[in-house]
């Protein structure tokens, strides 16, 4: 409900924008004008618009907040929108308009409207009685993390009413009168526990009864992964995926394959004179191979052989298989290779793979199989990543950097299985579309 208002604002503020430009430059005739030439184009740039917005993380209620950072963020982003309104009106003039004056007087009001109204509602998010108090039982790592990161958010709408270790609750909390206590007096909103007490009876009773009370009980996992958008591996087992990972996506990863395959050969035909200059480039700029190959591990744990333009200098892995530096700052990397990595261009050849089934565009990233042996050895439940097919781009690659230890994979395999619970043509649309801003702002 906060994120669709939050939506409604900016949307709000942009026809706000555009009525007090036209108000400024036509008077009393400007709802005509506004009905007849500027409502429809405008409109068209709005969705833009608030696609951009979502792209540099307007609408991630973890940097909302009134500093530095979130107005470069909220400038920078105008600035972006502002060239592709421009582009859009004078690449199109089919529209009737192509607005020097009112598109300069509108970015500027739509400006200041919008910083006024992002910083109000950043301290209005951040001030004042949260949405819900909670109470937080457990002290593992996970529930350290999560106190820490809500102690820090209040702009999350989360407040930390009560805290209890699992091992050491209050003797006034073995029956239901002590919670019903503890609940009225802290007017508590939700209950966070860890996955063992809806296991045991004597806790399954007591939260059955507080139901009753409008309390909300979810266990710590579920809660987590709210927050944080990723699984937190140490707090789940192998009835977790029992329950959580099943086959309910079936369709739609059948239809979503469909539609890749037809969208893969569309984007070869149309690449397809862009591939060949880049070949010709990587050809006279670099002994070896244009096309890089690579034995990669896919859905069900069956290899395959991924392509890419080799970026990379001849016999850059002699040594065997090594950990990808991230990006542009790989040493092996050649010249025009560095170009590629930092365009994403090098990938281009992966259509292929997509085209044959062995890839998707969005999904975990697909490994080594060499690194795959050691990686399934050392974290555990990694082997789950292979429940669906590999992708070009995916959620763990656009919330964490390249993998370049153990430790990474382990925390890029948490969201990779918050995807794979969670997979949706919503959630790809959201990825495809964040990865379009590593693009400009090399971030993977």
């Amino acid at each position: 409900m906060r994120l669709l208002l939050l939506i409604l604002g900016d949307i709000f503020t942009l026809y706000l924008g555009l009525f007090i430009t036209l108000l400024l430059r036509y008077g009393a005739n400007f709802y005509n004008l506004f009905v007849s030439l500027h409502f429809l184009p405008f409109s068209i740039v709005f969705v833009l618009w608030i696609a951009v917005f979502y792209i540099a993380g307007l609408y991630d209620f973890r940097r909302l907040r009134n500093n530095l950072e979130f107005l470069k963020t909220l400038n920078l982003t105008i600035f972006v929108d502002a060239i592709i309104a421009i582009t859009f009106f004078y690449l199109i003039p089919a529209f009737g308009i192509t607005p020097k004056t009112n598109l300069f007087i509108f970015i500027v009001v739509f400006t200041v409207i919008e910083t006024i109204w992002r910083r109000l509602w950043n301290r209005a998010t951040a001030l004042g009685e949260p949405a819900q108090n909670i109470v937080l039982t457990g002290d593992s790592d996970a529930s350290r993390e999560l106190a820490n990161f809500i102690l820090q958010n209040p702009q999350l709408g989360y407040k930390i009413a009560a805290r209890f270790p699992d091992s050491i609750l209050p003797s006034s909390l073995n029956n239901i009168e002590g919670w019903q206590t503890l609940i009225k007096e802290k007017k508590i909103d939700l209950i966070i526990v860890p996955p063992h007490f809806k296991k045991e009876s004597r806790f399954a009773k007591t939260f059955y009864q507080l139901l009753t009370l409008g309390v909300e009980i979810r266990d710590l996992p579920h809660f987590y992964e709210t927050v944080f958008r990723k699984v937190p591996l140490n707090e789940i087992d192998e009835e977790w995926f029992l329950e959580k990972i099943t086959g309910e996506h079936k369709f739609y990863d059948e239809l979503k394959c469909a539609i890749e395959i037809l969208a893969a050969l569309v984007l070869e035909i149309i690449l397809l004179p862009l591939e060949i200059i880049i070949a010709i480039i990587i050809k006279l700029s670099s002994l070896g191979p244009v096309i890089y190959k690579q034995v990669r591990v896919g859905k069900k744990e069956q290899e395959f052989m991924l392509y890419k333009f080799r970026t990379m200098n001849v016999g850059a892995e002699k040594n065997g298989a090594q950990w990808k530096t991230s990006g542009i700052t790989d040493p092996r990397l050649t010249p025009v290779g560095r170009f590629l990595v930092a365009s994403h261009l090098d990938e281009l050849p992966q259509l292929i793979n997509i085209i044959k089934g062995e890839l998707s565009f969005v999904g975990p990233r697909s490994e080594r199989p060499e690194f795959v042996k050691v990686l399934a050895e050392k974290i555990p439940y990694y082997d789950i990543r292979h429940l669906i097919k590999p992708g070009v781009t995916g959620w763990a690659q656009i919330n964490f950097r390249y993998a370049a230890s153990i430790e990474d994979s382990y925390e890029k395999l948490q969201y990779d299985i918050y995807y794979i619970k969670n997979r949706s043509i919503i959630l790809d649309a959201a990825i495809i579309l964040k990865t379009i801003k590593s693009f400009f702002v090399n971030q993977r």
